[in-house]
């Protein structure tokens, strides 16, 4: 799996000021549970003020930083904001969905789950699989949350060891499970890309 920048950390700069947003599993549930995403495609392509300054505020790793950030905007032309920015918050907002695993085989057939039970289920293996604490699974991305549990797996099965006949007649496998979920999908249904969704979301098409 690739891991990308807008996956971690973005830095917003405007003139002398400047703001730090990750794409959180805390800023994804917000949005998730706000609209689940609905026309946020279009909010970001127009550049709605008021979704930039949301996402600006519920993203950002230091308030006070916010804060400044948003007064300067705030004194600036909403042009110069847009072109200054736009691509960043675009970013961010793709960093909601988790970096899909490059090395699994495409599969369309499964049924998409609703982002708010995606996230709520990568919040279940942050804190139950993975030990984490509540915080900790809220500050990480959805792409961390997922590379964990793969590497989790990797450990597993490198203590204990799998034959290809018993990962065959595993139903439901519970790795594949993992990837469904962070990919949006239910569990007990093959892997289908959230390919279409997040370049929707990343480009502003509708």
């Amino acid at each position: 799996m690739t891991l990308r920048p807008a996956y971690d950390e973005i830095t917003l700069a405007l003139g002398s000021w400047s703001v730090r947003l990750r794409p959180s599993l805390r800023a994804a549930s917000h949005f998730a549970r706000e609209d689940g995403f609905a026309n946020l495609a279009q909010r970001l392509a127009e550049f709605h003020l008021g979704t930039i300054r949301e996402l600006i505020t519920v993203a950002a790793i230091d308030r006070q930083q916010a804060t400044a950030f948003l007064d300067q905007i705030g004194r600036t032309p909403l042009k110069i904001v847009a072109e200054t920015v736009g691509p960043q918050i675009a970013a961010l907002v793709t960093g909601f969905a988790p970096a899909p695993d490059d090395d699994a085989k495409a599969d369309h057939s499964g049924k998409p789950m609703p982002w708010p039970k995606v996230y709520r289920e990568l919040y279940r293996k942050a804190t139950g699989w993975l030990g984490w604490t509540p915080e900790a699974a809220w500050n990480a991305t959805p792409t961390e949350i997922m590379e964990a549990v793969a590497g989790l797996f990797e450990k597993l099965k490198a203590l204990h060891g799998t034959s290809d006949k018993e990962a065959n007649d595993k139903q439901p496998d519970p790795e594949q499970a993992a990837r469904n979920i962070a990919e949006g999908l239910d569990p007990e249904f093959d892997r289908a890309g959230l390919r279409a969704l997040k370049a929707k979301i990343a480009g502003g098409k509708r």
